[in-house]
């Protein structure tokens, strides 16, 4: 069961790195509803450099989760780095679904802006599942 846990979250970082790689070759679709912001301007613009760092960043934790869940063979990582790297990577998505109660999570104070919508429908559960779903790959 942990390995259809950590092949759903597998492909879904694979998909959120190909996101970023499109907004790095120069893509606009859905850039604005993907930056907080105050209903008039946006807290900070992400350089190329930094989004194609984020793009690494999710394509690594993606080949991370397949192979601490056994969908591959552990090529890349230690076997020692599966169990604290679980536990850490879970924690980073659950805390980014919590937010900074704020401008981004569940308990985010600026509400009303595209964001702040899509953080709600979307990016904020999507992490929350990301996350217990890394629990679930990590202790099994």
């Amino acid at each position: 069961m942990a390995s259809v846990f950590a092949g759903i979250v597998g492909v879904i970082l694979f998909l959120l790195s190909g996101i970023h790689l499109y907004w790095v070759a120069g893509g606009k679709g859905g850039f604005l509803a993907a930056i907080p912001s105050d209903g008039s301007e946006l807290k900070f613009r992400p350089t190329k450099m930094a989004t194609s760092v984020v793009a690494g960043g999710l394509a690594l934790a993606g080949l991370f989760v397949l192979e601490l869940g056994e969908v591959m063979e552990g090529l890349i990582f230690p076997d020692w780095l599966f169990l604290y790297g679980g536990w850490i990577l879970s924690g980073v998505f659950i805390l980014r679904a919590v937010g900074d109660f704020r401008w981004v999570g569940f308990f985010k104070k600026q509400k009303g802006t595209l964001f702040a919508k899509w953080d709600t429908l979307l990016y904020s559960p999507l992490c929350l599942f990301i996350g217990i779903c890394l629990i679930i790959v990590t202790i099994s």
